[in-house]
């Protein structure tokens, strides 16, 4: 009879206490973002996926910010704080209040790994319902050096062996421990209380929890993931390293869903970025955070969005910029060097260049000319610009919050609009042109005097 994991309560132990040391930074390392999310909500997001729902955040520095960082809707979680650091099973112990409370499953994990998935957490899991009484996380890698060695026998982890300490036929084994591990709840305190620490640093290391195992006649095994899963963070440069490996991932998998990139490597994501199928994205596109693009649409090179909804068959950019609260209509364009801000474009609205949008409302297929701009800002408030349907507001033109144009009304190029605009009107909004013949040779003949004054002056 295949075991049934569902039928087991689970404490999931993040351990994310390190001081950070490495990272140079003002913040502990957890909290730097992974595709615009806190390495930790990763981490947490996966646990909740594999169904767990009971969490015990160990935490030292920045505490109260890692916890408000680590909510989920889908978890509970307890918070403890560990005030030395003496190693992986010590950091463990610091939620022993949590482990005490009784569980048939105890994982650990680390919050500074956000490429892990689901998958190895629920085999960890399986291996304790059919079983083990310790569940160890592994991986094959091409490069072990540093790394502890599993050593595996009929099945069997035997012992995981740090890599100062392994022979040279042990430094062979490229299956290697990725530090996450899964216990048996009912076992678990009694366990970690036997892990001594008489080893060169004087560090209690859950790894010695194996050998603990076996020597009461106990199994351990070990499950694999793959490597990139396990990459843990550091340095700056591990970072970078692992926001590139997400990048990869989740470009790979809206490509799989149904999404063009000329050259996914230039398009960079956000962890909640959503996109239709058959949407187009050219290089050089950067998704901030809140953004939903639906079906159809096309976004050209070098366009940033962020915070923005956008229609189904709209066409973005080249050159584009949609900041929080645009709201893109079906069929909708923004174009090139443009702007949009807190607005609404409806359904088949064209802004075409060179032109800013901020707080404001724009009707159904109004073309909005070169160089325009909604004037919201008084230097101390904001106001909104309510635009028609079918209106046309040509090149230049400066629209002075608050202010309505009318369905169908037009705006004549280079007008600044300071009142309403009533339906089907005509505004213009600028001084009479006024000709001075013979007056450019004038100019022109005082400006090089000036000119000819400055160069004899120099000299």
């Amino acid at each position: 009879m295949t075991p049934d994991r569902t039928k087991r309560n689970c404490l999931a132990v993040i351990l994310a206490a390190g001081e950070s040391m490495r990272m140079k930074s003002s913040q502990s390392k957890v909290l730097h973002p992974v595709g615009n999310r806190p390495m930790i909500a990763h981490v947490v997001d996966a646990l909740a996926k594999a169904g767990i729902s009971d969490i015990a955040l160990v935490l030292g520095r920045d505490a109260d910010k890692v916890e408000a960082a680590a909510k989920n809707a889908a978890v509970t979680s307890s918070v403890h704080i560990q005030t030395e650091r003496l190693g992986t099973a010590h950091a463990v112990l610091a939620a022993r209040a949590a482990i005490a409370k009784g569980y048939d499953d105890v994982l650990v994990v680390f919050g500074d790994t956000p490429l892990i998935t689901k998958t190895p957490l629920i085999a960890a899991r399986d291996g304790l319902a059919a079983g083990a009484d310790v569940v160890v996380i592994g991986f094959e890698t091409a490069d072990p050096t540093g790394y502890g060695r599993l050593l595996i026998e009929n099945g069997e982890l035997l012992a995981i062996r740090e890599h100062k300490d392994a022979s040279d036929a042990e430094r062979a084994i490229t299956y290697c421990n990725g530090g996450l591990m899964a216990i048996d709840g009912r076992k678990a305190l009694d366990l970690i209380d036997r892990i001594g620490n008489s080893n060169a640093k004087g560090e209690y290391y859950l790894t010695d929890i194996v050998e603990i195992v076996r020597a009461e006649g106990g199994r351990a095994i070990a499950v694999e993931t793959p490597e990139e899963e396990l990459t843990g963070c550091n340095t700056r440069a591990e970072l970078a390293v692992i926001e590139r490996l997400w990048q990869q991932r989740r470009r790979h998998e809206m490509m799989i869903d149904g999404v063009s990139m000329t050259a996914p490597e230039t398009v960079f994501l956000s962890y909640d970025t959503v996109i239709g199928r058959d949407v187009t994205i050219e290089p050089n596109v950067v998704f901030g955070p809140g953004v939903t693009i639906e079906s159809g649409t096309v976004i050209h090179s070098f366009s940033h969005i962020e915070g923005a909804h956008v229609a189904a068959d709209a066409e973005i950019g080249p050159y584009a910029r949609l900041r929080p609260g645009a709201n893109l209509g079906e069929g909708a364009k923004v174009g090139n060097f443009c702007e949009v801000k807190k607005a609404e474009i409806g359904a088949g609205a064209k802004v075409n260049h060179l032109t800013y949008i901020g707080d404001a409302v724009i009707g159904a297929k109004t073309n909005i000319g070169a160089g325009t701009i909604t004037c919201n800002y008084d230097g101390i408030n904001k106001h909104i610009t309510h635009i028609g349907a079918n209106a046309f507001v040509g090149s230049n033109s400066s629209l002075v919050a608050p202010v309505s144009i009318g369905n169908g009304a037009y705006v004549a190029s280079g007008s600044v609009v300071t009142e309403d605009v009533p339906d089907d009107a005509v505004a213009f909004g600028r001084a009479r042109q006024e000709n001075k013949p013979g007056r450019a040779a004038i100019i022109r003949a005082r400006n090089q005097a000036l000119k000819d004054a400055k160069t004899k002056a120099a000299e």
